[in-house]
């Protein structure tokens, strides 16, 4: 009996992994009409009897700012051109911070945080690093480096229902984020450790830093140069 609730879970287990590989590869080509957070998101607010409504325009690649994609990309992973979806250093720094510090310093990737805004739930746990990981590995194998950000642009999270870039440009600055400038897409890119507690149309001392440090950031990867190594 044990044999057979074995091998039944095992086909039920098989049948669950090729259809999350599949949700993967068919989304290298269609474009997620919602992220697992802003479900997630919708669903606190029912339970908690609130009023939410989310907003998410999606913006294609070629249409997306190259000073937006050069911003998020020296906030949040600089080296998303050449790691193949963990950056091994990084994870490795923070988890020696992290042993010693109260204060918990993530190391995800792009990739990884595509993965469990696409994908997954928010709540930090070992099961839903593991799961991931999975989602991480599949999204490297089937997408493009240019998909992974086209994605990540338009799911991110920029305010209270704010999803992707252009409801963001909409929402802090009152304009497209085809005519964001440069100044603008560097505080978004600030914002988005904590989207709903900072504001990037009225930013803070520490975003306003955090802004600058971005740009710099930005001229020493090469701009321009460097979108051309996610083909």
């Amino acid at each position: 009996m044990f044999r057979k609730v074995a091998r039944k879970f095992s086909i039920i287990l098989l049948i669950l992994l090729s259809l999350s590989v599949l949700w993967v590869l068919a989304l290298r080509w269609v474009n997620p009409p919602a992220s697992a957070l802003m479900v997630e998101q919708q669903i606190k607010a029912l339970l908690n009897g609130q009023e939410y409504s989310s907003q998410r325009p999606w913006t294609p690649w070629a249409q997306l700012p190259d000073n937006l994609k050069m911003a998020v990309i020296a906030a949040e992973d600089q080296q998303f051109a050449e790691h193949y979806g963990f950056d091994l250093p990084a994870i490795r720094a923070a988890l020696t911070y992290n042993s010693s510090n109260q204060r918990i310093r993530g190391a995800s990737t792009i990739s990884q945080q595509v993965a469990k805004n696409t994908f997954l739930w928010s709540s930090r746990s070992w099961i839903r690093k593991a799961f991931e990981a999975w989602f991480t590995l599949w999204v490297e194998v089937f997408w493009s480096k240019e998909r992974i950000l086209e994605v990540y642009l338009n799911s991110a999270e920029w305010g209270p229902g704010v999803f992707g870039a252009e409801a963001a440009a909409r929402y802090h600055f009152n304009t497209s984020a085809t005519t964001l400038s440069n100044q603008q897409a560097y505080l978004l890119a600030a914002i988005l450790p904590s989207p709903l507690k900072r504001s990037a149309s009225q930013p803070s001392a520490a975003t306003a830093r955090q802004a600058q440090w971005i740009a710099r950031q930005v001229r020493q990867l090469g701009a321009g140069h460097y979108l051309k190594q996610l083909k």
